[in-house]
């Protein structure tokens, strides 16, 4: 907006110092106020959300503030706020992923889903939450990958969140032969999880039936564990049932397949062979 020149002139100097205490006292309190959000959050969820929220909150009360600041000089806000509503149009046509973005940022902020060192899968990508940001999530894969992940994604996929409950089920598909004592195996496993520090009495542990495979019995071993031990109790348990089970004597039989077959002699010709005639053909 081109201002005429002696614009100036006709500012009174009492409305000029009052714009100028209200810029002043407005930014104290502004970055005072975003401060105690800052610690009013971090209270109730994590370091880096509230971080982002107090910018947030500040960059609003200090627009607020200019606002206020401008009226009182006498500045037509009204001419102003139009002119940035129609900037932030065509801002918005121009960059449409990057709004989508920041709101499904601030929708992640309101769900808390997870926050920053909990280990998350999103499709078939898994890693632990380095940081939450307004336009992505930085994520660490378990071989060190850095991956970014647009907050849209996040949004409109699905998020398991593997670290947010501190307990967690193991479970272990079992097949052993077709002439195996379903109980006695049933009681091999379960004095094993009896056994183990790793699995919790509460949640008890379970066997269950699961299938007719095509050479095995198949069951389902499921235990409960605390979280951070899932990975150790994985390979204990199957370190365990094959131990225990050349033990007892069970057997884990892997797929057969039988094929059969009629051997011939190398030697007989094919006139030779069952079917075929010999002779001249009809017609000869």
């Amino acid at each position: 907006m081109v201002l005429p020149a002696t614009w100036i002139d006709h500012v009174p100097v009492a409305r000029g110092i009052s714009s100028v205490v209200i810029l002043l006292v407005g930014t104290f309190f502004a970055v005072i106020s975003a401060r105690l959000v800052e610690r009013w959050c971090v209270a109730r969820y994590d370091a880096r959300r509230a971080r982002i929220l107090r910018r947030v909150f500040h960059y609003s009360a200090m627009v607020l503030v200019i606002l206020i600041a401008l009226d009182e000089l006498g500045v037509g806000v009204g001419v102003l706020l139009g002119a940035a509503g129609i900037l932030s149009l065509g801002i918005g046509f121009a960059s449409q992923t990057a709004l989508s973005n920041i709101i499904s940022g601030l929708f992640l902020l309101g769900e808390h889903s997870f926050s920053m060192g909990d280990f998350i899968q999103v499709g078939s990508l898994t890693g632990e939450v380095l940081a939450i940001d307004l336009l992505s999530v930085k994520l660490r894969t378990y071989d060190n990958l850095y991956v970014r992940v647009p907050n849209e994604t996040l949004i409109k996929g699905e998020i398991t969140n593997l670290t947010r409950l501190p307990i967690r089920r193991v479970d272990l598909s079992i097949g052993v032969a077709y002439d195996s004592d379903l109980g006695a195996v049933r009681d091999v496993l379960l004095d094993l999880a009896r056994q183990s520090s790793l699995c919790l009495e509460e949640p008890a542990p379970t066997v269950v039936f699961s299938k007719f495979g095509s050479s095995t019995l198949d069951l389902l071993f499921s235990v409960w564990i605390r979280r951070q031990n899932y990975s150790l109790a994985m390979n204990e348990l199957a370190s365990g049932v094959i131990r225990e089970f050349k033990k007892r004597g069970i057997d884990l039989p892997y797929p057969q397949q039988m094929i059969h077959f009629v051997a011939t002699d190398p030697r007989r010709t094919e006139k030779d062979l069952p079917g075929t005639r010999s002779g001249p053909g009809p017609g000869s």
